[in-house]
């Protein structure tokens, strides 16, 4: 064999053996692991976040293959040799000029002195030499790709989880306030208690309500921007909120548990955000290709995610004073309790969703950064020419951590609440057990419609077909919404309820 490598052939069999248990050992525990969270997911009801876990083991099957794939094609890609001066543009960094017997031509053998090149980077090496030419990528450097691209999956994967656990917790401690609401509105009395607010007095007006004029409106959105430093939504904030949200998708069911409904709503977004997309994978890409030396793209890059979770946290806030002025400059004072009406115009482009696609991004390019600095530094020092000067390394770290936590504990809850003010709801507002009887419903509906109504209509003789009976589902449904026909008035005898959440 040439080079100073050593085949199977001459490797001890215990060798062998004892690093094959070990890999497979890993690789069981951690599928088990997964296996097991799987099934206390399942056993809890939490099918958002089994929906998560399974997201997760397909980004991890994806990285499998990946790295199949580079392990299988990293010969043949060493092999592909390309005009020297082509192999010169583009460097991440510069090689010394006085060491010219160095020929790795790759752009990720960032560091040039002090290592040497494997038996087949030689061997790609020699095999493109021959022609006067340079190989595309040597062997070493497809390896050290790998491992970024490992990295970066599980450094995604990682600070998701962290996100979510921290945002979920900063949400569990609104709980006191639903308690609240549930508890007054069991209160017959207060119940059927008719009043009058003033608009001007309520507590949430006066803590967004700005007045009205171009100065009052730009002094909102600086507001907006501090607000979502420090108590970013408070009690007034979320009673009134909840109540909008009520009144306007479950009208019928004052005791509807609005907090659950968010944990459920969160964990169902997660199964989005834990993923990475193919516009993810290109946004790597063009990182990649535009990170020359002298340019330090990957410090400016890292303002970007600071830049946009800033811009994410003031617009939602600005959302919930949007909600305020609406009420305060249309009424003096109102009947009942003060409410909010959600739509979608409050939102960029009409769009919730675009809120929820800023925060995945914001995620990715954050896991991003921190986990390109911790493979530069693992694999070539913190001496490496890519991670540049003190003055670049410090602030990208103190950048990227300051993300994470605004993320977690202000911009994340901050969703959770204000993306419930659009026009529309989400399928976390059923159960699971709800949403399973509804799609199995909108299932048996859509195959009735296709084998269309002449079936229907001959079972009797011809005439038109009775009204039937509406199902409890649809009941169900129709009572949730607050939209119940007069149809399924007349046919049913009390009056529809929802079944409550456990």
């Amino acid at each position: 064999m040439a080079g100073g490598g050593t085949t199977l052939e001459y490797t001890p069999t215990w060798v062998v053996a004892l690093v094959c248990s070990v890999i497979v050992s890993i690789s069981f525990a951690v599928e088990r692991g997964l296996h097991r969270a799987g099934k206390h997911f399942d056993k809890n009801n939490q099918k958002q976040l089994s929906g998560a876990l399974q997201k997760v083991k397909e980004e991890l099957m994806l990285l499998g293959f990946i790295s199949l794939l580079l392990s299988v094609s990293q010969s043949r890609i060493a092999k592909i040799c390309i005009s020297k001066e082509l192999s010169e543009k583009l460097l991440p960094c510069k090689k010394p000029k006085e060491d010219k017997s160095l020929n790795d031509n790759s752009h990720f053998q960032l560091s040039f002195t002090g290592r040497h090149l494997l038996a087949g980077d030689s061997a790609a090496g020699d095999y493109c030499s021959q022609k006067g030419k340079a190989p595309l990528m040597s062997i070493s450097a497809l390896h050290e790709l790998h491992i970024f691209i490992f990295v970066l999956a599980i450094a995604h994967i990682i600070f998701c989880l962290l996100t979510i656990l921290f945002g979920t917790m900063k949400i569990m401690q609104w709980r006191k306030w639903e308690d609240k609401v549930l508890e007054k509105d069991y209160n017959a009395d207060e119940v059927i208690q008719q009043k009058y607010t003033a608009v001007r007095e309520h507590d949430f007006i006066r803590g967004r309500f700005l007045g009205v004029g171009k100065a009052d409106a730009c002094f909102g959105w600086v507001h907006s921007f501090m607000k979502q430093f420090l108590a970013s939504v408070n009690e007034s904030d979320y009673i009134t909120m909840r109540l909008g949200f009520v009144t306007t998708h479950c009208k019928t069911n004052p005791k509807f548990n609005f907090h659950k409904y968010l944990i459920r709503a969160l964990n169902s977004d997660f199964k989005k955000v834990v993923g990475i997309s193919w516009y993810l994978w290109v946004f790597v890409v063009l990182f990649l290709l535009l990170n020359i030396a002298a340019w330090h793209v990957y410090f400016w890059l890292a303002f970007l995610p600071l830049i946009l979770l800033l811009a994410v946290g003031m617009k939602l806030e600005h959302i919930i004073t949007d909600l305020a002025h609406e009420v305060a400059e249309k009424h003096i004072a109102v009947e009942g309790d003060l409410v909010v009406r959600p739509s979608d115009d409050l939102f960029w482009f009409k769009s919730p969703r675009l809120v929820l696609f800023l925060i995945h991004f914001i995620l990715f390019q954050n896991s991003f950064e921190l986990a390109f600095i911790f493979f530069i530094f693992a694999q070539y020092g913190f001496d490496s020419c890519i991670m540049g000067q003190v003055k670049f390394i410090i602030p990208r770290l103190v950048i990227g951590v300051l993300v994470q936590l605004l993320c977690s504990y202000s911009t994340l809850p901050l969703y959770a609440l204000v993306a419930q003010m659009g026009s529309s709801f989400k399928g976390a507002i059923f159960t699971d057990q709800a949403q399973q009887q509804i799609a199995g419903w909108a299932k048996s509906a859509k195959m009735a419609k296709k084998k269309g109504s002449t079936h229907a209509g001959s079972s009797h003789g011809g005439s038109p077909n009775p009204v039937a009976t509406p199902s409890p589902r649809s009941i169900q449904l129709q009572s949730l919404l607050g939209k119940g026909s007069s149809q399924q008035s007349h046919l049913s005898e009390k009056k529809p309820e929802i079944v409550e959440e456990k």
